[in-house]
């Protein structure tokens, strides 16, 4: 089911992206577009994101004593996010905006090196340990935008957000030998953006990056892909496309 959205939602944005450049003639005119846009209180803006993710983590004292897992090592993830944006104009270059339904896709998984790989239950020399999440989070971003020029503008922004991962699999009794992770994360996000205005919205690709600040590890010592793990912390790029 998140293979065929996948697909969808990579398919729409490949689509927006072009948008800008069939529309050139649109952008070059000597009227502006929307000239009332950016001096409306409130608007709204739908948002369709690509993401990269992986892990920053941190060894545990038993890494070092133990004689199974010789090597641990963060794998880059794809995925997809989904969200709805709201925006408050504060004057004529700041403004705040939040998300208040913000759906990310996504998933944590690492490469081990395994001296002693238990064949029977699949596992090889390297072995990929993998867990699905699906985030909801919260941003609120500070953002600032330059003059507008003609039917162009570009803004970048910072923030704070807050997340609670649906899949989180920390205290699950069926877990498993994997990773467990808990479900709320707090963090930073600093990005940039443009704004291309057409006659009837606002066509706007952004770059988003996301420091996760909470250690989502849940160590368990009994379990062998996590008793060397200490800390994980979730980093994230995201590559989207709204319409406002």
């Amino acid at each position: 089911m998140q293979h065929l959205l996948r697909r969808k939602i990579i398919s729409t944005l490949i689509a927006f992206l072009i948008l800008p450049y069939i529309g050139l003639s649109q952008l070059r005119d000597d009227a502006p577009n929307l000239p009332d846009h950016d001096s409306k209180l409130y608007h709204f803006g739908i948002n369709l994101g690509y993401n990269k993710s992986y892990s920053s983590f941190t060894h545990h004292p038993y890494y070092l004593q133990q004689d199974s897992v010789r090597g641990i090592e963060s794998i880059n993830s794809s995925g997809l996010s989904l969200g709805w944006m709201v925006n408050l104009n504060l004057d004529d270059h700041f403004d705040l905006r939040t998300y208040p339904v913000n759906l990310t896709f996504s998933e944590t998984a690492f490469q081990y090196t395994l001296l002693y790989p238990d064949i029977p239950a699949g596992e090889s020399t390297l072995t990929t340990q993998k867990i699905q999440s699906i985030t909801m989070s919260w941003p609120i971003q500070l953002k600032f935008s330059s003059d507008r020029i003609y039917n162009y503008k570009v803004y970048t922004f910072a923030g704070v957000k807050f997340a609670y991962d649906f899949s989180a699999n920390a205290g699950k009794t069926n877990a498993g030998e994997i990773i467990q992770l808990k479900p709320f994360d707090y963090g930073i996000q600093g990005g940039i953006g443009f704004h291309f205005y057409y006659p009837y919205f606002v066509l706007t690709p952004e770059i988003n990056f996301s420091w996760g600040l909470a250690n989502l590890h849940s160590r368990n010592p009994s379990l062998k892909f996590s008793s060397s793990i200490d800390k994980i912390n979730s980093r994230m790029i995201t590559f989207s496309i709204m319409v406002e």
